[in-house]
Formats: C-alpha cells, structure tokens, sequence
C-alpha cells in the first residue's frame, strides 16, 4: 500500500483494531443480555467477517482511500472480534460444571493459539512463494480467516442456549430443556440450584456506571478484573505475539530465519497450551499466575542479556549464534510460561466473580481493558524496538515482576468454587476493610479447593496429590 516498514503508520494499522475490540465488547455484551448468547454471537461473527471483506478489498484495483478502508475495516473486524472476545468466555463458563470451567476455556485458547499458529504459517508459506511486496501475499491470509466465521454463524445453532441466560429471562422451561441438553440425568438438580441462584440475584440491576462506582458492591470484583489485563498487557506478550520476527532479529537473526523460528514458537506455544488445560483446574489459577510471572520475569532478564551480547558479539569476540541460541530456548519458554499461566486465566476469572446480572459487563470490561492496553502495547513496541533494542526485555521482567506481586497480594482463587462462594469473597473483603487476600476470612479465598476424591464437597488441593489432579481432568476429554 506504498507504506514504509518504519512508518508509525503500520503500528497505527495494526494497533486500531483493539480500540474496535473494546467498542464491541459493550456493544455485543448488551446484546447478550437482551437477545441471548448465541444470537450475540451469531452477530459478532458476522461483524467480524464484514471487517475481513473490507480489509481484503482496501487498495484492490484502486489507490485513493485505500487506507482508510483498511483501517475501517480493521476497526469492523475489531468489533466482532471484541464481541466475541466478551461474549463465548460468559457463555462457557456458564455451560461448564464449576470444577471444568478453567479447562473448557483453556482448551478455547489451545484452539485460538492454533488459529494463530495457522494465520502466521499461512503468511509466512506465501510470502515465501509470492515474495513480500506481492499484495496477495497479504490478501490470500485475509480471505482465508472467512472460512472461520462462515463455519461458526452455520454451526452455532446447534449449540445450546446458556441456561442462566434462560432463568435470567424468566423462561425456566427452556432452562431446564438446555440443562437437559447439556448435562443429561443431571439437569433436573441443576436447575434447582440456578433457580436458588437466581432468587438471590434477581433483584440486581447493574449497569456500567455501578460497577465503577467505588461504594458499589461490584466496584472490587471490577477493579480485579481491569487490573487482572493490565497485568496481562504487563507482561509485555502481546508484543512478542505481534512483533515475534523482529525479537528473534534482536537476538542476531536474519530476517527469514526469525520468521522461521517464529512459527517454531508458535508451534510450540499450540502444544505446551495442553499443559495450561490440564493445571489450571489442577492447580488453581493463582499459582499458574504467580508462578508464570516469576519465570517470565526471569526468562525477560536473561533475553536482555543474551540480546545483548548478540548486539555486540563482534566486539566480545562471541559467535553470534551462541546468544541466539540460548536466547531462542528462553523466549521458548517464556512463551510456555506465559500461554499456561497467563493466557486464559485473566479471561476466565471475570466470569466466575460476578453475578449473573453482571456477568457480561465485567467480560466486556475485561475485553475494554485488553483492547486499550494492547493498543498502547502493539503501538508503542515498534518505537521501543527502535530506540530500546534489546533493553526493552529489561523493561518486560520489571512489568512482569510487579503483576506477578500485585497478583499475589490481591487476587483471590476463584477454581474450584462456585461463582457465589467467589462472589463471597468480595462480602467478606468489605467487612474485613481490606482487599488483601491473606486477611480475608484467614486466608481462605487464597487456598485452591479441589473436589474431596473420598466425599462430598471440596478440600485444600494439598491433600490430593498433584499427579491425581491432573489425571483427573483426561477422562472428561475423552
């Protein structure tokens, strides 16, 4: 599009699409309140597949108003994607048994890391053939996400209509039809007790302004959300997910190899996401956080180091390739750490804080603050690159250090609970006058629970080996 590779423009094109994310998400988010999830997403996959069609047709046969188009349609698929992005994380946990809802969400993002890998390998395999200045070599990925969206309005349908939404709504026979469809014999204890659920909560009216009220109930639950993505953001991923070519380049990579090596990243990162699926309903999602910042704090520092002497191998008199080498396992774990710990934990805590009168404003708060902090992330990194280099991981070990410590002081475990003893946290927050998790109710709400293997109810997950808690979660895959 007659565009410069260091134009601030191209951060501007890439970046714009998460301002459209999070105009979607309020959008699609009240939408789903009123016409149900499905409809919501029905409609949030036919926005996003507009977005795909504009961006594939900017600049084809003409030249004036190329960028605009591209842009507007980068904002379009922004608020699809944005409504999806807010809407089937609601619906999943509100279709998961609350000890599964971490794994059927982890398992969404395996299949989303799997979209990417397959996005980037598809980039890379035509720019190869096609050369980088060739226009289809970014025209033929475009086209080809419709098949996605196409597949997904034609199939969702089929699928089952969220029973909460169904109580929520008043319409209680649909609610146990849905319960029925998707839990079989189970449905009828089920719907006993969403309908008490219910009972406590249909008096609630929660718009936006409450929920950043601070005398408001849902004030807390909504600060824990927002800082639960700048957090995320913090930890300086969505940089490495964008821009993964051009790290592998500051660690002495030509350009192709870091592509190259790029997909190997994204591969590893598809496989290692089984690993987050099979913990995060394991091991709770405060471990996985803690523990996943606590590495890539680590792995950041020693890609600052190896990124350094990579820069000035020449004058340490060090082959290249030894910096680049050690600084590829890292980033391959980093990305690990990240994808296990990081990825969908900070989506699947806003829908298990809220009540159902909530559910899908927090979500969509949470898809808000993500567009916003990615936005500033993916348009500042390129002016990091250029004037940091390889100094910009010193600033992500330092970012991810301090989610990792605001994580361990306030966010409190939300696996293994139902989503009113999570919503009890936040009572009992209010009349300890504190938000610390180590000083509410003793420490309780830091504690993962885990489903007694000998009874009824839960106990501490310290009393059931780790091994068992894993296997634990493979028969219902099968």
């Amino acid at each position: 599009m007659g565009i410069g590779e260091s134009s601030p423009i191209v951060g501007a094109i890439v970046a714009i699409y998460y301002l459209g994310c999070a105009v979607g998400a309020v959008l699609f988010s009240k939408m789903s309140d009123k016409l149900g999830r499905k409809r919501s997403i029905f409609l949030s996959l036919a926005t996003a597949s507009l977005g795909n069609l504009l961006m594939f047709a900017s600049g084809f046969g003409y030249t004036k108003g190329a960028l605009a188009v591209m842009l507007t349609g980068r904002v379009v698929m922004g608020l699809g994607v944005g409504g999806i992005d807010c809407v089937i994380p609601t619906y999943s946990s509100e279709l998961s048994n609350d000890e599964a809802r971490g794994k059927a969400l982890a398992q969404e993002f395996q299949s989303n890391i799997f979209g990417l890998l397959m996005a980037f390998g598809l980039n890379l395999g035509v720019t190869v053939c096609l050369g980088k200045w060739n226009q289809w070599a970014w025209r033929i990925p475009i086209i080809v996400m419709q098949i996605y969206p196409v597949l997904l309005m034609a199939f969702v349908e089929r699928l089952p209509e969220s029973p909460r939404w169904f109580i929520y709504n008043g319409r209680q026979t649909d609610a146990q039809a849905a319960l029925n469809d998707i839990f079989g014999n189970e449905g009828d204890s089920k719907l006993d007790e969403l309908l008490d659920a219910h009972e406590k909560e249909k008096d609630q009216h929660i718009g936006y302004l409450d929920m950043i009220t601070p005398s408001h109930p849902q004030f807390h639950p909504t600060v824990v959300t927002v800082m639960g993505q700048i957090n995320q953001a913090l930890t300086g991923y969505g940089a490495v997910s964008v821009y993964g070519p051009q790290i592998f380049e500051l660690l002495g990579f030509a350009v192709r190899d870091a592509e190259y090596l790029t997909l190997g990243n994204y591969t590893s990162y598809f496989l290692l996401m089984t690993v987050a699926w099979l913990l995060i309903d394991a091991l709770g999602r405060r471990k996985l956080l803690i523990q996943g910042s606590f590495i890539l704090s680590v792995s950041f520092l020693l890609l600052a180091l190896f990124g350094g002497l990579a820069q000035n191998s020449s004058k340490l008199d060090i082959p290249i390739f030894v910096p680049g080498l050690l600084g590829t396992i890292v980033l391959f774990i980093a990305t690990g750490a990240f994808g296990i710990g990081w990825l969908s934990t900070v989506w699947l805590i806003p829908t298990e804080i809220y009540p159902t009168a909530a559910r899908s404003q927090g979500t969509a708060i949470s898809v808000i603050v993500w567009g916003f902090a990615n936005f500033a992330i993916t348009f500042l990194t390129p002016v990091m690159f250029n004037n940091l280099s390889y100094f910009i991981f010193g600033v992500f070990a330092v970012s991810n250090a301090l989610a990792g410590v605001w994580t361990w002081l306030y966010l409190p475990e939300t696996g293994g609970r139902t989503f009113e003893e999570n919503q009890a946290f936040f009572t009992d927050a209010k009349e300890e006058g504190t938000w610390r998790v180590s000083k509410v109710a003793g420490g309780e709400y830091g504690v993962f629970k885990y489903p007694d293997p000998e009874g009824e109810g839960v106990v501490d997950a310290e009393r059931v080996p780790l091994l068992q808690r894993v296997e634990d979660q493979v028969p219902s895959v099968e």
